[in-house]
């Protein structure tokens, strides 16, 4: 009888400097890869019309990630958000850290290699656990083994709890206090490309799957902070109705039993945003803000 792999039963595994790192992540998993066809015009001896198209198939697209996480108390997540933030030191160019992944069911093992973590975004919503939801890109994807394939490197321990967090959002512009807040986001989109990999003679000997070519490098082209703020359109807050700045301070900071758990603070001058309102039973308005200077490392913005 046959066996099926079952997404609720699935884990995550991240490998990464040779320590392995076994990631709690919510039933938001998905992850494939496709094939590149290249499409040519046929002939016939008896029909010179061209009707139908041959197919050449000799590399594979990038493959593509995504997953979610809660933020927990105990941070055995804090993993993924130093891939998401910090760069490569040892390579001595502005990388990415790269990864393998590795998603476990009943029945198969599937590895994701040279995975690179392209967004990640922070959502914040009054009565709601914390979460993180990741997307990314990666070489190759391939079934390595049953769900018995002994994964590589150092199980790292965790903590014998999980404690999701319901954050108390603590929200200022311009280091006034955000009132009446509904929620807020905050984005890391980091832009790649990857680097040209097909060759004519590296094509001409690709008969499968197994021998075609895959992407191998890449390059950063630029990253990208950005989120929002939302809240009630009160008679507190009514006198900054559609306004903009180019030169603002945003931070944005959840607080666990009155201690920071959570922090993102820009400098003095180096966010920008806009307002737009919002029409419902209540109105609101949203402050669209977005880091326009570059900082050494997101890591020092970012710290959980």
């Amino acid at each position: 009888m046959a066996e099926y792999n079952f997404l609720r039963e699935s884990q995550l595994h991240i490998v990464y400097g040779g320590n392995r790192y076994n990631v709690k992540i919510t039933p938001s998993l998905s992850f494939s890869q496709t094939f590149a066809e290249d499409a040519y015009e046929v002939k016939t001896l008896h029909d010179q019309t061209k009707m139908f198209s041959g197919t050449s198939i000799t590399k594979a697209n990038p493959a593509n990630f995504s997953f979610e996480i809660h933020l927990t108390e105990e941070k055995d997540e804090s993993i993924v958000l130093d891939l998401l933030t910090d760069y490569d030191t040892s390579t001595g160019e502005q990388l990415l850290k790269s990864f393998d992944m590795y998603i476990v069911t009943n029945e198969s093992t599937f590895k994701l290699e040279g995975c690179i973590i392209t967004q990640g975004e922070f959502s914040f919503a009054r009565s709601n656990p914390l979460r993180l939801s990741i997307s990314g890109a990666a070489k190759k994807l391939e079934r390595v083994g049953s769900d018995s394939y002994s994964l590589p490197g150092t199980l790292q321990s965790a903590s014998a709890t999980r404690t999701p967090t319901k954050p108390l959002l603590d929200v200022e512009v311009d280091g006034t206090n955000v009132s009446n807040l509904v929620s807020a986001t905050l984005s890391v989109q980091n832009n790649i490309n990857w680097t040209p990999y097909e060759t004519l003679q590296n094509s001409l000997s690709v008969t499968s799957a197994s021998n075609a070519m895959y992407p191998s490098n890449y390059s950063l082209n630029d990253r990208v902070l950005s989120g929002n703020i939302t809240q009630y359109l009160t008679s507190d807050n009514t006198s900054t109705f559609q306004t903009f700045d180019t030169s603002a301070r945003i931070a944005v900071k959840t607080l666990v039993n009155d201690t920071t758990f959570f922090n993102f603070t820009s400098g003095a001058s180096d966010c920008m945003f806009t307002k737009r309102t919002g029409q419902g039973e209540v109105f609101t308005q949203t402050f669209d803000y977005r880091l326009v200077n570059s900082p050494t490392d997101l890591g020092t913005l970012i710290t959980y």
